[in-house]
């Protein structure tokens, strides 16, 4: 292959590169990623956000109350409480897409979380993966900053494996 030099602009090969992995990232970027856990596309491993806010609890919801946002499906115990979470999903989804509050706080992914290990510091839901990781990030006011500071790297991460991922089940079929 050859290429030629162009004056006062990008060779045409970076730009053709540059718009070919756009047109894989952005879609990837465009939302936050949400965790699922390893198999499925349940968020929250089925358990109902908003009643960590209404009932003060960790309440497993029902696919009877579902819906689907950011590319995950919400699972609710009542109609109500879906349409609370439709009306405001940021209010109540749990903080960095579910995963592990405390090992992002770390800069790291911790993709099995307890749902009934959780917080609510500042009016947001935060999820770890044991209880005693839940009492120590609730504990040390510092792991909610340290967690905002990784958060953007951790999800940087989350986004180029998930781009890898499709990518390669793209090639595969």
């Amino acid at each position: 292959m050859s290429y030629r030099k162009q004056t006062g602009g990008t060779p045409a090969y970076i730009i053709a590169g540059a718009a070919i992995l756009l047109a894989f990232v952005q879609p990837a970027s465009a939302q936050e990623p949400v965790n699922t856990g390893y198999f499925g596309d349940v968020a929250i491993k089925g358990y109902d956000p908003v009643a960590y806010f209404t009932e003060n609890r960790a309440v497993e919801g029902s696919p009877v109350y579902s819906y689907r946002w950011l590319g995950a499906e919400w699972h609710f115990t009542s109609s109500e409480n879906r349409d609370r979470f439709i009306a405001e999903p940021g209010k109540y989804a749990p903080q960095y897409g579910g995963y592990c509050a405390d090992g992002v706080s770390f800069g790291t992914v911790t993709t099995n979380i307890d749902p009934k290990a959780w917080r609510i510091i500042d009016g947001k839901l935060y999820l770890s993966y044991d209880p005693g990781a839940a009492e120590g990030f609730e504990k040390k006011p510092t792991k909610v900053v340290d967690s905002q500071k990784h958060w953007s790297e951790v999800q940087s991460t989350l986004i180029s494996d998930k781009v890898r991922k499709d990518w390669q089940d793209m090639s595969a079929k």
